[in-house]
């Protein structure tokens, strides 16, 4: 009957496994899988209530497919439930899914499988309690907190370091549960953190930053073992740790600095060099020992295939080290552009971070920028700024690699990189000087582009060049003027008329400012409202050179200005100003006097006064206030003619050279690997992202602290966690450590002393000789006497040490003799 059995079993195993096979088979063939077909309410019921572990295994497949795809599932849950005492692990797993997803709806019957659940603490496989452990923590009904604490507690204990795992990620969610639980929490939580295998301690740091990173006490006798395990942890482990490390050394480690004389190489005849010249100093930063033990760790995480931990190392070097461990991570990070392009995109943000602080280690690494035709806008946009960044501090061959590339996709098919490519340009050509012209070659290429924006871009990349030095662009300001006419952009006329302006009174014989002024006077109402801003502004720069030229003219010139000169300052002072009226004679003054200059007045008749009078005549019906506001001010500016020193401070004052910052220097104060770095704003940053103030000297905790963390020590006191020695070298080092500390308390007074079998031999052979001569005793003391005198102070310790044990000694051997 047993054979026959056994072959009963051997062909329904073969069956389910040639079942399970034609279903695989089946879903790899299909090209167009379709989506699972639902059974009918009483035939899952029927499997679920079956006494197979196939059917039910069945039965619980199609209700978890019904679950995930939010169909109702809650008429099962009493059917799925009573399948938690199965002994066949795959079922456990699936009812435990369900149980997780459908407890809180259902939390009575959910109540009713915590008995079962808390008899799988006890199971032989280890699998099997984790999934209790986590399963338990995971229903969230407050009522069953305590219960959670308890099993937390047991798996703290538990011989396996896959339920110690599982009990430390549980404790964030029974502090959620029940916050009340914290101060037991933080008992197994400090267990854990000090847990020999690196897997266990790492899931306790993330429990430990969910419910309470401020508590940096827990950490300072578990810092060191958690820095040498690091390095075997996995990647959310590592991470985690990073972060907490970069905390406690903000919190704990203070900086500490050094003032050293600085280090010139001289030539050979720098041998007279002046002492000021060696007398400088600078200070260095000198890094705590456990700073430095965690940052040296870290290198090794260079090296890892996660670029996540590689950006986080990033920013410990960042945020803790010195100049050298930053370099340091400099080629792992350029080596994350040969990621995938999300991966590509969101290293590159953290490049141009770290290339903002550390650019001229970036220019060995300028050819791993190039931009391809597969990149999107945004790569090819943190490209371009890399080499802008690194532009300055680039060999001459770079340089001419890096503008060839820009004016190349200055012509691509794309109108936003070729506006980023533009941008590119004035930025090189801002850091460089002697790059300038070709710049502006390029620049000026682009300016009569189809492409309004383009235009536009190119012209306020080239009045930044050309407000460097405006007295060697008169030709281009030229140039632009007379493209004017084939330029319909709002923003790039504005730009032209302003650029014609500024130059309105470098060369007054062959200045073409009045002469554009009159042809844009024929269409000043076709402009638009920025271009007509730039026309009266430029009108009133026009008329004020002219009034400032003015008396030189008059000095040259014959006309009669006698009468204006002898006219009394009260009328011209209190004679209203309008433009907008002309004087009639010269003999007397007029009721509205439109000039009043003591050294007479502007020709009339020259187009200057004209044009300018025309210019406020249309700006005065103009629909636009602030066209109107603006024209007002200036006429306002202008009405004396004999007072233009404020307009000539307003106006022509020297304008600062612009400088167009990198677009990503407002992001420089953000977190290395954060989400508001790649958002570009700090709302995005999460708690706990923001960068703490270092310790000051004198307030951190006291290093010794530290000490009891270097090896984790179990019950005995012997070391056993966190060291690599075998047990008999530990157990040695513990007997060393216990004969120092004997030695300490025994310093300055009598204490046994470690002796041979032959000085106890020759103890009981002196005693001897004294009980047979005792005359011999005051002979042997003198010689002691005059021996002890040439005893320094440390012999005598010793000396009287070894009295005392003497001593001890006779009473022992002497005490025998007596009874």
């Amino acid at each position: 009957m047993e054979s026959i059995s056994k072959v009963s079993s051997i062909f329904e195993t073969a069956r389910d496994l040639t079942l399970e096979a034609a279903q695989s088979a089946g879903a790899a063939r299909s090209l167009n899988p379709r989506p699972p077909r639902d059974l009918p309410f009483p035939q899952i019921k029927k499997l679920l209530d079956s006494r197979n572990d196939r059917d039910i295994l069945e039965g619980l497949r199609k209700v978890i497919s019904m679950m995930y795809r939010s169909k109702p599932c809650l008429p099962y849950f009493s059917a799925v439930v009573k399948n938690v005492a199965s002994p066949n692990v795959e079922i456990k797993k699936l009812v435990y899914i369900f149980l997780l997803h459908h407890a809180e709806a259902e939390p009575d019957l959910a109540l009713l499988s915590i008995n079962t659940i808390q008899k799988s603490l006890t199971d032989q496989n280890p699998q099997v309690r984790a999934m209790a452990l986590r399963v338990m923590s995971g229903i969230r009904v407050p009522v069953i907190s305590q219960i959670v604490s308890l099993a937390i507690k047991r798996g703290c204990g538990d011989m396996s370091p896959y339920v110690r795992k599982a009990a430390a990620l549980a404790i964030p969610k029974c502090y959620k549960l029940d916050p009340n639980t914290i101060p037991q929490l933080l008992d197994y939580l400090s267990i854990l953190l000090g847990d020999k295998q690196y897997y266990v301690a790492g899931s306790g740091v993330t429990a430990y930053l969910e419910i309470c990173p401020e508590r940096v006490d827990l950490i300072h006798k578990h810092y060191r073992s958690l820095v040498r395990k690091l390095v075997d942890m996995d990647e959310w482990s590592q991470l985690a740790t990073l972060r907490l490390m970069s905390l406690y050394a903000r919190k704990c480690l203070p900086v500490r600095s050094k003032k050293m004389k600085k280090s010139k190489t001289r030539g050979f005849y720098d041998d007279e060099a002046s002492e000021e010249e060696g007398s400088i100093t600078e200070e260095v930063r000198i890094l705590d020992p456990d700073l430095e033990l965690f940052l040296r760790t870290c290198k090794s995480l260079l090296y890892s295939r996660n670029a996540a931990v590689i950006v986080s190392v990033a920013r410990c070097f960042l945020d803790l080290g010195t100049p050298e461990y930053i370099d340091s991570a400099i080629g792992p990070l350029v080596a994350l552009l040969r990621s995938p392009q999300d991966i590509q995109q969101v290293a590159l943000y953290n490049i141009v971070d770290v290339c903002l602080a550390r650019p001229e280690r970036f220019v060995r690494y300028a050819d791993h920028f190039f931009v391809h035709a597969s990149d999107p806008f945004d790569v090819a946009r943190l490209k371009f700024e890399v080499w802008t960044l690194i532009y300055p501090h680039c060999e001459p061959h770079v340089r001419d690699m890096i503008l060839c590339e820009l004016e190349h996709f200055t012509r691509a098919l794309n109108p936003e990189i070729v506006q980023e490519s533009v941008r590119a340009i004035g930025r090189c050509a801002q850091s460089d000087t002697h790059a300038s012209p070709r710049c502006l070659r390029i620049l000026l290429k682009q300016v009569s582009s189809v492409d309004g924006n383009l235009s536009a871009e190119s012209l306020t990349m080239i009045r930044h060049l050309i407000q460097q030095d405006p007295q060697s662009h008169t030709k281009t300001v030229i140039r632009l003027a007379k493209n004017l006419d084939i330029t319909p952009n709002p923003e790039a006329r504005a730009t032209i008329i302003w650029l014609v302006g500024e130059f309105a009174g470098i060369d007054n014989e062959s200045n073409i400012a009045p002469d554009v002024l009159r042809i844009l006077a024929k269409g000043f109402a076709s402009e638009s409202e920025p271009a007509k801003l730039q026309i009266v502004l430029l009108a009133a720069k026009v008329y004020l050179h002219h009034l400032n030229n003015l008396p030189e003219q008059q000095l040259r010139s014959s006309t009669p200005s006698a009468s204006f000169q002898e006219l009394p300052p009260s009328i011209d002072q209190d004679e209203p100003d309008n433009p907008f009226t002309s004087s009639s004679s010269s003999s007397s003054p007029p009721a509205n006097p439109t000039y009043s200059n003591p050294s007479g007045p502007p020709d009339l008749d020259h187009p200057i006064p004209k044009l300018w009078n025309y210019i406020l005549l249309l700006a005065r019906y103009d629909t636009s206030y602030d066209l109107r506001d603006r024209t007002r001010t200036y006429r306002a500016l202008l009405a004396n003619s004999s007072s233009t020193q404020l307009a000539s401070l307003l106006l022509l004052a020297p304008k600062p050279v612009p400088h167009a910052p990198s677009p990503s220097e407002n992001r420089r104060d953000l977190p290395l690997g954060s989400t508001s770095l790649i958002l570009g704003s700090k709302f995005a940053m999460g708690q706990g992202q923001e960068l703490l103030e270092w310790v000051e000297e004198g307030q951190e905790p006291d290093p010794r602290l530290r000490d009891e963390g270097g090896v984790g020590k179990d019950a005995g006191g012997v070391s056993s966690v966190g060291s690599g020695r075998p047990a008999g070298e530990a157990l040695d080092a513990a007997l060393r450590e216990e004969k120092e500390k004997e030695k300490e308390r025994g310093k300055g007074k009598g204490r046994m002393v470690e002796k041979s079998l032959e000085d106890w031999l020759g103890e009981e052979e002196m005693e001897e000789d004294g009980d047979e001569d005792g005359s011999g005793e005051d002979e042997e003391t003198e010689e002691d006497e005059s021996e002890y005198e040439e005893i320094t102070d440390s012999e005598e310790e010793e000396g009287g040490g070894k009295s005392e044990a003497k001593g001890l000694v006779d009473k022992k051997s002497s005490s025998p003799s007596s009874s």
